[in-house]
């Protein structure tokens, strides 16, 4: 089996952790502006802990997120602070790739409230190319529904960059995204759209067996990274929620983590991470586990 490319962990989840203050509907975005230089220091963790890869704190800088709290104008500003400080993060470094994240419009989760197409897609590509001058490859994350898959593949792929399209599934049967469409609906799509990757994000890891043997057979690269959240609830799938109506588990640290992630690989995943509530333990020990196995430096 070639090598696998490991991803880093969670950003958004990791940040408002780590700021320390109350959450609010901005989530990480607010906690970047409050913080100055956190960013950085998470990337800086995640490489050191054996990730590729460092996403952008771009996920949740829509316009759209923004309008409410009076700061679209803060929209390019925000978006070229996230920037520097993973490219900032990389140079220290010394090596490693740099993703440019892009998260759903409106709202995670919430498929019935994604814009139509026509409405979808140049906002996709403005996000997309404020990113593609300052990233290897654009990482379409948390995709619900074909129609957001459509979409952001399109107005993404524009861009000039190679795009990633990680779809979020049901949490109790990984054959499904999270609108109820079957996720074999997306294999043409992400096929026929230019996706250079295609992969599962922000869904328990027990979806993601059944989820990646149907990516698998887009025949592109595929894999996976879990969320550590204990459910979706009710509360957070209201308008403008905060993260502190979701609650993480308990029965997923780092070696239990790792152990999801390496059954992934033995299903042919060659793209591994974490997504919220993972961290550089969890990725640190993914890292361990591929060297013991020759997958990865």
């Amino acid at each position: 089996m070639a090598g696998v490319t490991l991803l880093d962990g969670g950003i958004g989840q990791e940040m408002v952790a780590r700021a320390g203050d109350r959450p609010t509907p901005l989530w990480s975005t607010r906690a970047m502006m409050d913080h100055p230089g956190l960013l950085q220091q998470i990337h800086a963790d995640y490489f050191a802990a054996g990730a590729d890869i460092a996403t952008t704190n771009t996920y949740a800088i829509h316009r759209d997120r923004l309008r409410p709290d009076g700061l679209e104008e803060a929209f390019a500003p925000l978006m070229a602070a996230a920037l520097g400080e993973a490219s900032a993060a990389r140079a220290a470094h010394g090596r490693g790739r740099i993703a440019g994240s892009i998260g759903p419009l409106r709202a995670s989760y919430r498929p019935d409230l994604h814009p139509p197409h026509a409405e979808a897609v140049p906002l996709y590509a403005e996000v997309a190319r404020l990113l593609a001058p300052r990233v290897d490859l654009i990482l379409v994350e948390t995709v619900a529904s074909v129609a957001h898959a459509r979409a952001a593949l399109e107005g993404a792929v524009a861009a000039g960059r190679p795009v990633w399209l990680a779809v979020t599934l049901d949490d109790e049967d990984g054959t499904r995204l999270r609108s109820g469409e079957s996720l074999a609906e997306v294999l043409p799509v992400v096929t026929e759209g230019g996706a250079a990757a295609v992969l599962a994000n922000c869904s328990a890891p027990e979806a993601m067996p059944a989820g990646l043997d149907i990516l698998a057979r887009a025949g592109l690269p595929f894999g996976a990274y879990a969320n550590g959240f204990a459910r979706i609830t009710k509360a957070f799938l209201q308008d403008r929620p905060t993260v502190d109506a979701l609650s993480p588990r308990r029965d997923l640290g780092p070696v239990a983590y790792a152990d999801h992630a390496m059954g992934w690989v033995g299903q042919g995943a060659t793209i591994l991470g974490g997504c919220c509530e993972t961290g550089p333990a969890h990725i640190a020990e993914i890292a361990r586990r591929l060297r013991e196995a020759g997958l990865h430096d």
